[in-house]
């Protein structure tokens, strides 16, 4: 995924704010997220980049917020403090910034963590939120907003992933194998790299994983995705027969499995 995230991309993700609403959010900020790591009793600090693409100034609020995945995997976020949140440790720069026309501004934050805290992963959003509009047939003013997601590893915090499952599901109008992957560590993960596959006419393929996030405890069917040079269809004889090895963060997934429909 690209470091510059763009709000038209975002909102569609995971707003999916009115089309007026995304023409007066000239907004883009990198990168789209954070996955780093951090000890108990220690600070980390970063910054994000807020680009103003137009010619008028642009004024953001900014605030922190927990979110959960829904059941399509979108992000919800909530303002209210959840319980074992850890937006008490963090602390940002300013809850109003203006960013001058066609310029940059970076924005900074910390996370504190407390000494005696366990491993495991602090996970909140930062949200930039742009001024209210009105939008015809809307009864109410709107604002365009993204959420840049910190994903913060705490001590020996890691992810666990297991294969639990295979299949085929129909995936943009077309029918695609997925893995189905259990998380059963303290911090997410993600599948990242290629797989071989041979498929029932004898045919090799080689596939990539969507790139989402399995959170801790979570169970998620990853879809796999042809990898294809340009003009060229991918035109799959099930069942297929998926092997190699994927890694997050220096841990290796091994995957044998049957993509049957």
């Amino acid at each position: 995924m690209s470091r510059s995230f763009a709000l038209a991309v975002a909102a569609a993700l995971l707003l999916a704010a009115p089309s007026a609403v995304l023409a007066q959010f000239s907004a883009q900020l990198s990168p789209p997220r954070f996955e780093e790591q951090a000890n108990a009793g220690g600070v980390y600090r970063d910054v994000i980049e807020v680009y103003n693409t137009s010619n008028l100034p642009l004024r953001l609020k900014v605030g922190t917020a927990d979110w959960a995945l829904d059941a399509q995997g979108n992000a919800e976020f909530s303002k209210s403090l959840v319980e074992g949140s850890c937006r008490p440790w963090t602390a940002i720069e300013a809850q109003e910034i203006e960013v001058e026309a066609r310029s940059k501004r970076r924005f900074r934050f910390e996370v504190r963590v407390p000494e005696g805290t366990p491993d495991g992963q602090c996970r909140f959003a930062i949200l930039f939120e742009g001024e209210p509009v009105r939008v015809p047939n809307m009864p109410m003013p709107v604002a365009g907003r993204i959420g840049i997601i910190v994903y913060l590893d705490i001590g020996k915090g890691a992810a666990r992933l297991v294969l639990d499952g295979s299949g085929v599901r129909e995936e943009g109008g077309r029918k695609l194998p997925y893995l189905t992957v259990r998380n059963d560590g303290n911090a997410h993960g993600r599948l990242q790299g290629f797989l071989d596959a041979r498929d029932a006419a004898g045919r090799k393929w080689t596939f990539t994983p969507a790139g989402h996030p399995v959170l801790p405890g979570a169970r998620r069917d990853i879809v796999l995705f042809p990898v294809l040079a340009e003009g060229e269809t991918a035109d799959l004889a099930f069942p297929l027969a998926i092997s190699g090895r994927t890694e997050w963060k220096g841990s290796p997934f091994a995957v044998e499995a049957q993509a049957a429909e």
